[in-house]
C-alpha cells in the first residue's frame, strides 16, 4: 500500500551537505523519492507495507545500488513492524520470509544483499527478546545503515577529490549521486567535494540509454547544486575524449569482485574501453557494501535482464522501434580491472589488484 505527495518542481539545495532524502523513514512508513518521475514531477512515494518497498525496487522508483540496501533495510524493519505475533521463533521466520522477498527484487547490486545480511544478523543477535524489542532494533539498525551510508560517500568525495584538479571536465555515467546512495552520492560525492573545494570544474553526463538516468537523473541532481553540466548521448562520449575535452572519468558501482572487476550500469564498460585508448584516468567510487570479496570476478557477478520495452520505447510510452522486434536488454556490463585507474573508497584510492587485501575484514 502507497500513498503519494507531488509538486511540479523543487529546488533542493544542499542541506549540510545533503540533498533531499531520497529514502527516509517517516511517520510509521518508508518514504521514497519516485526517480521514475523525474525530472518532470517530484513525488514522494510513503510505503506502508514491505510488498510496496519491494516493488518500488523492482520497478526502479528506487535504484542505485547504496538506495537499494538502505531501501531494503527499511523495507525489514517495516515488515517487521506488521508481523502479529508475540512468539519470537515465529516472529524471526516471517522476518526471513521478507528478507527474501525483498533479495529477490534485483540481482547485481549487491548492496542489496549486504543490507539484508546485516539486518538478519541484527535478528540472530537478538533472539530470546521480547518482539516489541527485536521490532526496534529492526527499526534502529535500518536508521543506522542510513546514517552510516550518508558519511561513507562523504570520506570518499574527500579522498577522490585529491584526484580532480582546478579547471577539469570530468565524464559520469548513468547516477551515482544522491539520489543512487542515501545522501551525496559516491561518483557525484567525488564531484559534489571538488566543487565544495572551490575547484571550477565541469560535468559530462551520458544519457545513459535505455532509461536515461544520466539525462533524467544525473543531470537534475548537478544542476540543484548549481555545478556546470552538460548533457551527451552516451555516443558521443569517444569524440570529446578525441577532442582532448574530457579529463577524466568518475563512475559508480553495483558489484566490485574480488579481482577489481566493476558491474555498472550498462555502457560504463565502453566508456572506459574509451577512456584507455584516450590515456584518460577512469576512477570508481563504492564504499565497503558494494565490495563482493565472494565473487572472484566479474565472470561470476549476476547481470540482470530487464524488460524489453525499456529499450523499444521512451518512459514506456513513446515507441522508437518496430513491434515485436527482438531485444537484448542487460541493465549491467561488467568492466575489467585493468581498464581502471583507480576505486575510490571510504578508506582511500586503491589500485583495482589490492581491493581484495584493504577489505579482507569490512
Amino acid at each position: 500500500m502507497q500513498s503519494r505527495r507531488a509538486c511540479s518542481f523543487l529546488p533542493f539545495p544542499l542541506q549540510d551537505q545533503v540533498m533531499v532524502p531520497t529514502v527516509e523513514w517517516k511517520h510509521g512508513a518508508v518514504r521514497l523519492l519516485d526517480q521514475s518521475r523525474l525530472p518532470e514531477i517530484v513525488e514522494f512515494i510513503d510505503c506502508r507495507d514491505y510488498q510496496t518497498v519491494a516493488e518500488a525496487i523492482r520497478s526502479l522508483k528506487v535504484r542505485g545500488a547504496p538506495a537499494i540496501g538502505v531501501t531494503a533495510a527499511m523495507g525489514v524493519a517495516l515488515g517487521a513492524e506488521s508481523i502479529q505475533t508475540t512468539d519470537s521463533a515465529s516472529f524471526t521466520q516471517a522476518v526471513l520470509k521478507i528478507c527474501d522477498e525483498l533479495a529477490a527484487t534485483r540481482p547485481t547490486a549487491v548492496n542489496l544483499f549486504w543490507a539484508l545480511e546485516r539486518m538478519k544478523r541484527k535478528l540472530d543477535s537478538l533472539q530470546g527478546q521480547a518482539v516489541s524489542v527485536i521490532k526496534t532494533a529492526l527499526l534502529s539498525e535500518s536508521q543506522a545503515i542510513l546514517e552510516e551510508d550518508i558519511a561513507l560517500c562523504k570520506t570518499m568525495g574527500r579522498h577522490g577529490a585529491t584526484l580532480i584538479q582546478d579547471g577539469q571536465t570530468i565524464l559520469t555515467h548513468c547516477n551515482a549521486g544522491s539520489l543512487a546512495t542515501a545522501g551525496y552520492g559516491t561518483a557525484l560525492g567525488v564531484i559534489r567535494a571538488a566543487w565544495e573545494g572551490g575547484k571550477k570544474i565541469t560535468v559530462i553526463a551520458d544519457e545513459t540509454r535505455p532509461v536515461l538516468q544520466g539525462a533524467r537523473l544525473t543531470a537534475w541532481e548537478l544542476m540543484q547544486d548549481q555545478i556546470p553540466v552538460t548533457l551527451i548521448t552516451d555516443n558521443m562520449a569517444g569524440s570529446l575524449m578525441k577532442q582532448g575535452k574530457i579529463h577524466l572519468c568518475v563512475v559508480g558501482a553495483d558489484r566490485i569482485a574480488a579481482n577489481g572487476d566493476v558491474a555498472n550500469k550498462i555502457g560504463t564498460y565502453s566508456v572506459a574501453v574509451l577512456a584507455k585508448a584516450h590515456k584518460i584516468p577512469f576512477y570508481v567510487a563504492a564504499p565497503y557494501s558494494t565490495i563482493d570479496l565472494k565473487t572472484k570476478t566479474g565472470d561470476d557477478i549476476p547481470i540482470e535482464q530487464r524488460n524489453p520495452s525499456e529499450v523499444t520505447s521512451i518512459h514506456g510510452s513513446h515507441p522508437v522501434a518496430p513491434k515485436d522486434v527482438a531485444v537484448y536488454n542487460p541493465a549491467f556490463d561488467v568492466t575489467p580491472a585493468e581498464l581502471i585507474t583507480g576505486i575510490i573508497t571510504e578508506r582511500g584510492v586503491f589500485k583495482p589488484c589490492e581491493i581484495a587485501s584493504q577489505f579482507q575484514s569490512k
